[in-house]
């Protein structure tokens, strides 16, 4: 059993894999619907057509505004925003570096107003993180006691509506801490109780809602894995689902409900719905893998409950998913994607309408981003 941390965006489709645990369901309405939806291939302007180049699509806000990030021919990363109309504009953080690997990307957290969160690796490949307002002012920002070396630093992850910003820093021992900004600058760093302190280990939040709550994982110091819901006014919670060797906490929304997965070793993953009274429902997409590094992910969650993810089968393929608040689950293949280990499709995030945001990889392993809409 691994993790594997989000210290690059290079290839994150495959970074971003779980062991994971296959549960039996409890209570939810697993009927698979035909998928009717439309989708639209996204492809940055300048975007490297090579394996392990291309476009991801990271989240949509409730406008149609994308963002995310592209490997341009050299392998350095930028970053875009796509406007409904389809209009992609791109950008680089002042100080980004140009070589390979390096550059500005991360750029997964974006709210309604525009405002982007993301990152950018230096010459020295250190990690720095960057507030883009709407207007194309970029901001940067490294949280108090990150790491200076290669490797290390600073990793923002999601904005709210209020502008508050949340992600995680590694220290000069490669530790994980997170973190959450204000919208004026002040930043604030905090480990989930039980988290561990050597290298590794730690605390990573991925998402923040419009009331301040965060959710996220934390390893211990044995290298378990358990979710995480911080509140406003600071009180952690952790999270286990029951009989879970691991829990993951992913996407939260308005109301508190949360999206991520569970999983048993040699079991495969379970998606998981975490209603506000704690209750935890698990889910799994027809199809899915139940070995190692397969099986159901939900990796974000609107305020009405749907929740979008994506799901590994037993050939390691990957396959998007949506998955209605009464548990009706509609599994999808954006239109080019790869059919062999390590391709396929993936939903990151969806808005309030249900439109999904998204990366697929090609049959020659190129990413390629998505809008799927209704």
């Amino acid at each position: 059993m691994h993790i594997r941390m989000r210290t690059s965006w290079k290839k994150e489709m495959r970074t971003i894999v779980l062991p994971v645990l296959c549960f039996v369901f409890a209570g939810a309405i697993l009927a698979q619907q035909p998928d009717k939806a439309s989708f639209s291939t996204i492809d940055a302007p300048g975007a490297g057509t090579a394996a392990g180049q291309g476009t991801l699509a990271n989240n949509i806000n409730a406008a149609g505004l994308i963002a995310g990030d592209y490997w341009d021919t050299s392998n350095v990363a930028h970053c875009y925003v796509r406007a409904a109309s389809g209009a992609i504009t791109t950008f680089d953080a002042p100080g980004a570096g140009t070589g390979s690997g390096q550059g500005t990307g991360g750029c997964w957290g974006i709210n309604n107003a525009g405002d982007i969160a993301g990152n950018y690796i230096d010459a020295n490949n250190v990690l720095h993180g960057i507030l883009r307002a709407a207007n194309g002012t970029i901001t940067g920002f490294n949280a108090p006691g990150a790491g200076t070396a290669a490797g290390q630093g600073t990793y923002p992850f999601s904005i709210n509506a209020a502008g508050e910003i949340t992600g995680y820093y590694i220290d000069a021992n490669t530790v994980y801490h997170g973190f959450v900004r204000a919208p004026k600058g002040k930043l604030t760093t905090f480990d989930a109780p039980g988290a561990g302190g050597a290298a590794t280990k730690g605390t990573l939040p991925y998402a923040i809602n419009s009331a301040g709550a965060i959710v996220g994982l934390y390893l211990d110091a044995s290298s378990g894995i358990h979710a995480f819901t911080r509140a406003a006014n600071g009180q952690i919670t952790t999270i286990d689902a029951p009989g879970a060797d691991g829990t993951y906490g992913y996407g939260i929304n308005t109301a508190g409900t949360i999206t991520g997965n569970s999983w048993l070793g040699g079991q495969g993953a379970s998606g998981i719905v975490r209603a506000t009274d704690g209750t935890i429902t698990t889910f799994n997409a027809p199809g899915a893998g139940t070995g190692n590094n397969q099986g159901t992910v939900g990796f974000a969650i609107n305020l009405s409950g749907a929740v979008t993810g994506y799901y590994v089968d037993a050939a390691t393929v990957y396959h998007g998913f949506a998955r209605a608040a009464n548990g009706t689950l509609t599994r999808f293949n954006a239109p080019g994607a790869g059919n062999s280990a390590n391709q396929g499709t993936v939903g990151y995030n969806l808005n309030t309408s249900g439109s999904i945001a998204g990366t697929y990889v090609d049959a020659n392993n190129v990413s390629h981003g998505f809008l799927r809409t209704n």
